[in-house]
């Protein structure tokens, strides 16, 4: 054999090695180690290196965790079976597989406090009151010379929200209209603070007299209030924190995200159902229930929902102790279940199918689809009805998402986004530092 024929061969033999190496199980399973892990206090978790050889795995802080039952910051493990790692408290560490002091594999290990919620599911009614006053239109007044909207003259935008009138704070209409009258007495323009978006603009805008009652206006069409009804999805008790809806209350007009001047949640009770069907989204329709009674504030309207401080534990939950959180990484496709109100205020449970899971390593919705199995739930509903947003959604007895929104040709189906992006909403997230990014669709 000459030596370019030897090559070749060697090179081939050389090529067949590295792709038997690479398609063996103990290589899967070593490229597949997570290079970063979060667990929750007191769980445990089996990790796979699955070759078979004696090696050593050290621990860089055995104050946060156990691997194999031990404290040592050095553990002999056999690598053809799982290792065991057992989160002690709060806080970081690294482990680093190795044979032989060869380095095999680092994993970052992120321990996470203990969180547990109270699964929500009952129906509840929003009563929110906007920062400002919110532009959702613009109209001519007739002067009797001309026809004009000083509101659109004035450089105001359709979502435009008006927060001070001649340096006072607006805080509904009866502001606007006497600030707007007393401009009229002086017959001097107003200045105005909008917001727009996350600009702040100093306006001009001069009313106009209408010729037919003889009163001034602006030329716009505002609104101060928005009220709906929605689902709560969790409490948590130390803190009274709460999250409902799963999805931003937007302006029915604009479609702005309506910012948060004042709210409150109240009880509601459904009455009946608009069951939905392939291009028509069902509804829930219910009644505010003793509205003296407030439930709690609102204090944020976000992507992923509206969040307060609840004055009293829920009421008529089918859970009574609070349950383990999910984080995202570890929801998965299968069976799960739903929590909601069809009829009064009753809280019931009804199977559904957690269909696919998207990798989020930043806040987003639409982070699972899902679809109604239940039987009772699909005779009552056809499937997600809007009021159903917000509705829990419980996995393995833990708490992993909520119902965001329904799939208008297919009733029976619908997003999730997950608990975690709720709870950092809420003020108690496990990845500190990050912010909602909302994404359009069409709410439950």
């Amino acid at each position: 054999m000459n030596r370019h024929n030897r090559r070749k061969w060697m090179g081939s033999l050389l090529l067949l090695i590295t792709a038997f190496v690479v398609s063996s199980t103990p290589f899967h399973d070593l490229s597949s180690f997570p290079h970063e892990l979060r667990l929750m206090e007191g769980s445990l978790k089996q990790l796979r290196v699955s070759m078979p050889l004696m090696g050593t795995l050290v621990n860089s802080n055995p104050d946060i965790l156990n691997v194999n039952g031990t404290e040592a910051r050095e553990v002999s493990v056999d690598l053809s079976k799982p290792v065991s790692v057992e989160p002690k408290k709060a806080g970081e560490a690294n482990l680093q597989v190795k044979w032989r002091n060869i380095p095999l594999k680092a994993v970052k290990v992120n321990v996470l406090p203990d969180l547990r919620v109270i699964p929500g599911g009952q129906s509840i009614g929003v009563k929110l009151q906007t920062a400002g006053v919110l532009v959702v239109g613009h109209h001519l007044v007739d002067t009797g010379k001309e026809k004009v909207s000083p509101g659109e003259q004035a450089g105001v935008h359709v979502g435009d929200s008006i927060v001070k009138m001649n340096d006072m704070y607006i805080n509904d209409m009866n502001d606007v209209k006497k600030m707007v009258r007393e401009a009229s007495e002086k017959q001097t323009a107003l200045q105005l603070l909008v917001v727009r978006g996350k600009e702040k603009l100093n306006l001009t805008l001069r009313p106009a007299k209408d010729k037919k009652d003889e009163e001034y206006r602006m030329g716009l069409y505002i609104r101060d209030s928005a009220a709906g009804v929605g689902t709560l999805t969790f409490y948590e008790p130390n803190s009274k924190a709460y999250g409902a809806l799963g999805h931003v209350i937007s302006d029915v007009d604009t479609g702005q995200a309506i910012v948060v001047g004042d709210g409150q949640i109240v009880r509601a009770s459904v009455t009946s159902i608009e069951k939905g069907q392939s291009g028509n989204p069902g509804e829930k329709f219910a009644r505010f229930y003793n509205e003296s009674e407030v439930l709690g504030n609102i204090t944020k309207n976000s992507p992923f929902g509206i969040f307060g401080k609840m004055k009293e534990e829920p009421k008529r939950s089918l859970y009574t102790e609070p349950i383990p959180i999910a984080l995202a990484e570890q929801v998965k496709e299968g069976p799960a279940k739903i929590l909601t109100v069809v009829e009064g205020q009753k809280v019931e449970e009804y199977s559904i199918e957690i269909v696919n899971v998207v990798k989020q390593h930043f806040p987003a919705t639409k982070g699972m689809i899902i679809k109604v199995t239940d039987k009772r739930l699909l005779e009552k509903t056809g499937g997600i009805v809007q009021g159903m947003s917000g509705s829990p959604i419980i996995q393995d007895g833990k708490m992993v998402g909520a119902v965001t929104h329904v799939f208008v040709n297919d009733p029976t189906s619908g997003y999730g986004c997950y608990i975690e992006w709720m709870l950092q909403d809420a003020g108690l997230g496990v990845r500190p530092g990050q912010t909602s990014t909302p994404t359009a669709g069409h709410a439950a």
